[in-house]
């Protein structure tokens, strides 16, 4: 029933689709000009956009299928330091994305296996990644995955303002 494969260029309006439904169902409730959010699809969540994502180098996507339709998808950015963690040798899991109605079914775990397997294969020291503070879901499934803490930061979107933390998992050193 559940399929996860490497994204291709085909897969883009699926995405793009799936990045739309599954942000309105985490966060359009804390937008009081829908406007806003409009907005931040058209910046995001374009086909075109997305597309030119998945031919780039530094991206790895992953698709989830339920029963052939796309139900969610996860995004790894090979290269991709930041200032609170102290090194250039790192990615950021950019995107991990899953229906609310199939979030039950385990397909977040399975896209984040298939994302952490790549990883683990690649020469990158530390994976990190942003999170909602408010979304204490979200952040439990990463804590169980071994991210811990590294930082926090504020995030802008239209007129609202959002709080993150920056959670960040590192491998063990003989394991590089």
């Amino acid at each position: 029933m559940i399929q996860i494969r490497r994204a291709s260029i085909s897969d883009a309006p699926s995405i793009a689709l799936l990045g739309r439904i599954t942000f309105t169902e985490t966060f359009s409730e804390y937008f009081r000009d829908q406007k806003d959010l409009f907005d931040y699809y058209e910046r995001t969540f374009d086909v075109s956009k997305i597309r030119a994502s998945l031919q780039q180098e530094n991206n790895q996507y992953w698709i989830a299928l339920w029963n052939e339709l796309p139900v969610g998808y996860a995004k790894l950015k090979i290269n991709s330091p930041i200032e609170s963690i102290e090194t250039d040798n790192a990615s950021q899991l950019q995107k991990i994305y899953v229906m609310k109605e199939f979030l039950d079914q385990k397909i977040g775990k399975q896209l984040m296996d298939e994302l952490m397997n790549s990883f683990m294969e690649s020469h990158r020291s530390h994976l990190w990644l942003s999170v909602l503070k408010s979304n204490t879901r979200a952040i439990r499934f990463y804590e169980r995955t071994g991210f811990k803490k590294a930082g926090e930061y504020p995030f802008q979107i239209g007129k609202e303002s959002f709080e993150f933390y920056v959670l960040s998992f590192e491998k063990e050193k003989d394991t590089m």
